[in-house]
């Protein structure tokens, strides 16, 4: 099992209940930029140190498996394409490593998003992860647990996609749903951004 969680507006302390409750033992930061101007106590250093106190390991694949991609490869009229994305050799590599550190670890992958559902750690990675038949949950912001199904069909019930019809099979809407929300989602290399919407 694989989990996702954000980091919102937590306090550190609050966080590290989080992990402790879930059995945590290492945290995989997919956050493109692992710094927050709104919540400095998740910036790369001090996070690393308090993880560390806290026993738990920390990894940063922000290069591999964040939004921000610069590869080329990854875009698609200006912008980042997640299912490009997910098909450069660079961000299988970074999947690869958290599969890896999962067979260790009782692994969290860490963004900034409160809802799993308008984060990349659920829209791209989970969706890769699930893809090779890996189960993933996402810790909320209450400590519950949500199986990545759920997040799915909400998402869906958000967009208006929940029921097939005579035009699209589930599979379909499903992979529809995916798009849209990583539309929303995808970051444009050639406008400024803050760091905390678009991990």
């Amino acid at each position: 099992m694989l989990y996702t969680l954000g980091h919102s507006d937590h306090t550190l302390e609050a966080f590290l209940d989080l992990l402790q409750r879930h059995r945590i033992t290492a945290i995989a930061d997919v956050r493109s930029a692992p710094y927050s101007r709104r919540h400095p106590q998740f910036n790369r250093e001090p996070l690393q140190a308090a993880l560390r106190e806290a026993g738990v390991a920390y990894v940063f694949l922000g290069r591999e498996c964040g939004a921000r991609s610069d590869d080329p490869a990854a875009l698609r009229d200006g912008q980042v394409d997640y299912e490009r994305l997910a098909e450069t050799s660079r961000f299988r590599d970074g999947v690869t490593r958290i599969v890896q550190g999962a067979q260790r670890y009782r692994l969290a992958m860490l963004c900034a998003e409160r809802d799993p559902m308008t984060c990349h750690r659920t829209i791209l990675v989970s969706r890769s992860l699930v893809d090779q038949g890996r189960p993933v949950e996402h810790i909320l912001y209450d400590g519950a647990l949500e199986p990545h199904a759920a997040t799915l069909r909400r998402l869906r019930a958000h967009l208006g996609l929940e029921h097939p019809d005579l035009f699209h099979t589930d599979a379909e809407l499903e992979a529809l749903a995916y798009r849209q929300q990583g539309e929303r989602l995808a970051y444009r290399p050639d406008e400024l951004h803050d760091t905390e919407s678009n991990p």
